[in-house]
């Protein structure tokens, strides 16, 4: 195989070594799909990206996303550091935008300056439909809490964004720290088997407005620090519920917490005429930049 680069980030991360972690290969095209998983499966992150075309196709860069077990169509820090990389690494200018090509479709990535000078990376997020409601009893045992641990003020939802989370609402910051997966439980709840997106409005830090955690240990990710599909499936879920007053929703939500890989993503949501827009973004720290044999 030639040798392809490789650029490890922290997306979601307010430091290095914080986050939710990603490899980015260059050279995609050199790959076939079995060596992409082969890959994926060593680096064995929550997924590992392999941008596909040198140049932009239909005004988009080609990328795959894999995660260790299968390639998936869509994840949000896969999109943000990716969209980072190719703007700071491997372009010759650094454009305000860059689009990706990717399994849902084209994604669109922008670039902004924090007040503190630092680089936050959004994307808009492809449209959010949300499914199905189950019963607190449906989750409850899946994630390892009783059922009054479970926030009644709001329902238990599947939300999908290419992939599908089941958000689902706690009462306390106590209970989230509580939270376990119990793949036998899971295995028993046929109708409630997506990955687990767990979310309190008690935080440790004040300055945040939710705590999350999320479960997906059948697909590969025992607990991931950072999830910006979700958390766009969050934005959309919570306007629908009027969860905020008025049309708009912008808040900050920390993720990882729990293990040791403590995050931060901003989530923006507007009503509009046909359902809602999603803007999901977060910095993009670069650690570790080589070739890949």
């Amino acid at each position: 195989m030639a040798q392809l680069r490789v650029f490890i980030v922290d997306v979601f991360a307010e430091e290095k070594y914080a986050g939710n972690q990603l490899a980015v290969v260059t050279g995609g095209a050199a790959l076939s799909s079995a060596a992409m998983q082969r890959i994926a499966r060593e680096t064995n992150f929550s997924e590992t990206t392999f941008i596909v075309s040198d140049q932009p196709r239909d005004g988009g860069y080609d990328v795959r996303i894999f995660t260790p077990a299968a390639e998936i169509p869509f994840a949000g820090h896969p999109t943000l550091g990716t969209a980072g990389v190719l703007r700071n690494e491997l372009l010759g200018q650094r454009p305000d935008a860059v689009t990706l090509n990717l399994g849902v479709g084209q994604v669109p990535v922008t670039f902004a300056r924090d007040a503190d000078g630092r680089e936050t990376v959004w994307m808009r997020a492809p449209k959010v439909e949300l499914g199905p409601v189950h019963t607190p009893e449906q989750v409850a045992e899946i994630i390892g809490l009783a059922v009054g641990d479970l926030d009644s003020s709001l329902p238990v939802q599947d939300a999908s964004i290419g992939i599908t989370f089941t958000m689902i609402p706690v009462a306390t910051l106590a209970a989230m720290q509580r939270a376990r997966f119990d793949r036998g439980a899971y295995d028993r709840q046929s109708d409630a088997r997506h990955a687990q997106f767990l979310f309190s409005s008690q935080t440790y830090s004040p300055v945040n407005q939710l705590n999350a955690r999320m479960f997906a240990e059948p697909f590969g990710v025992p607990e991931d620090p950072a999830t910006g599909s979700a958390n766009a499936c969050l934005g959309a879920y919570l306007l629908r519920h009027q969860h905020v007053a008025g049309d708009r929703l912008d808040i900050r939500v920390e993720q990882g917490y729990e293990i040791g890989r403590p995050s931060l993503l901003f989530v923006r949501a507007e009503r509009n005429p046909t359902g809602v827009d999603v803007f999901v973004g977060g910095h993009v720290v670069p650690t570790f930049r080589g070739q890949l044999v």
